[in-house]
């Protein structure tokens, strides 16, 4: 018999920007550091023969909690990947809601039926993990071993071994960040002593702080969505410009110093060259808030930068701000840069205090039109 702890990964940054992350490489977060630490202390009095983990760097990371004091070498495999989630891969679930309503509805209640082009489907990947973990089970006869993987897989695989339908309303949700299954493998068979046990996290609990997850049949009202912004047409151009005009005055005391028609050429120049640069953010079908990128600066820093990120004063305070972030981290991943940088006026206290929250780091002080700005990176 194989005892066998199933394991998913801590949160990563896919979780916090609220982003398709199947196969997207993305990184734990500060709040992933912790869980992966609880997870630690959790496992630190039972014996372990053996560690595996998906190849991908947050379930890798997360696995070293299971290494700390232990002379042990984790052992990564593809076979553990998260479901490959085709066109959908690095997009955000606000926008995958809007654009693809019946499949996001699939995907969360009848998995079976979800299908998108480049897709893994729900049975290739059940295939897929039943057969890693069980040639994991057969090499540790005997053992106890510890395995690392992803929310959507784990749960695809336990529905099988449980015998619970996809579609079955009553079936079980995602299991939270480093929750924790255990499982038993004998002559040919699973069983489940328990599964998604997320008690080691107590306040660090992910879910804890989302609710989209409790009723999967509705969309997630905190996830928003992007779509290019025209600075050439009249709504949009009067939107991008108060926009600004009010982070101006935020950021230094009042808007003086303000010059609209300098930032909306630019707006517009930056648009010419790559609509998917200058996005108004939507929740919903409601305007929130304005994204600006610029590909071309800091580029001989292997860099990206953030022109304008800003949100509407209703939908601050709410902890969305940094889906903004993860949308110029993905697109500044795809191009292959290592960071992305911003300017913050020293005066603006609160957005100094946001930036840094979420990864941010001070570079220097440079001069700037109305007041003294910190040069702000942060790695892609």
């Amino acid at each position: 018999m194989t005892t066998i702890y199933l394991i998913r990964h801590a949160e990563a940054e896919g979780n916090l920007f609220r982003r398709a992350q199947g196969h997207w490489n993305g990184k734990v977060t500060e709040r992933g550091k912790k869980q992966i630490d609880a997870l630690t202390g959790r496992f630190k009095d039972i014996h372990l023969d053996a560690v595996y983990s998906s190849d991908l760097d947050r379930a890798a990371e997360t696995a070293g909690a299971l290494l700390r004091g232990r002379d042990l070498t984790l052992r990564t495999t593809r076979a553990l990947r998260e479901i490959h989630m085709g066109v959908w891969e690095g997009d955000s679930w606000g926008d995958l809601s809007y654009k693809w309503p019946e499949q996001m509805y699939n995907f969360n209640n009848d998995p079976e039926k979800w299908s998108v082009p480049g897709c893994e489907s729900f049975e290739q990947c059940r295939r897929r993990m039943t057969a890693a973990i069980e040639e994991i089970a057969r090499a540790h006869d005997g053992e106890t071993v510890g395995i690392v993987a992803h929310g959507m897989c784990i749960k695809i695989f336990l529905l099988g071994v449980l015998g619970i339908a996809p579609n079955d309303p009553e079936a079980m949700m995602h299991g939270d960040n480093t929750s924790v299954s255990l499982l038993r493998y004998a002559d040919g068979k699973f069983t489940v002593e328990y599964y998604n046990d997320n008690s080691h996290l107590g306040e660090l609990s992910t879910f804890a702080r989302q609710k989209w997850w409790r009723d999967t049949r509705k969309d997630d009202p905190t996830s928003l969505r992007f779509e290019p912004l025209n600075p050439r047409g009249k709504a949009d151009a009067a939107f991008y410009i108060s926009c600004y005009r009010d982070s101006w005055t935020v950021a230094h005391g009042s808007d003086a110093g303000f010059m609209s028609s300098v930032y909306l050429s630019s707006a517009r120049s930056h648009a010419a060259k790559d609509p998917g640069t200058l996005l108004k953010v939507l929740s919903g079908d409601e305007p929130a808030g304005v994204l600006e990128l610029d590909p071309k600066r800091g580029k001989e820093d292997n860099c990206g930068w953030i022109s304008f990120l800003y949100l509407l004063p209703e939908f601050r305070g709410h902890g969305l701000g940094v889906q903004l972030i993860g949308m110029a981290a993905s697109y500044f991943y795809l191009k292959n840069r290592r960071a992305v940088r911003l300017h913050v006026a020293v005066t603006n206290e609160h957005a100094i205090a946001f930036y840094r929250h979420y990864g941010f780091r001070d570079l220097r002080i440079e001069p700037g039109v109305a007041s003294d700005q910190i040069l702000m990176e942060r790695d892609v």
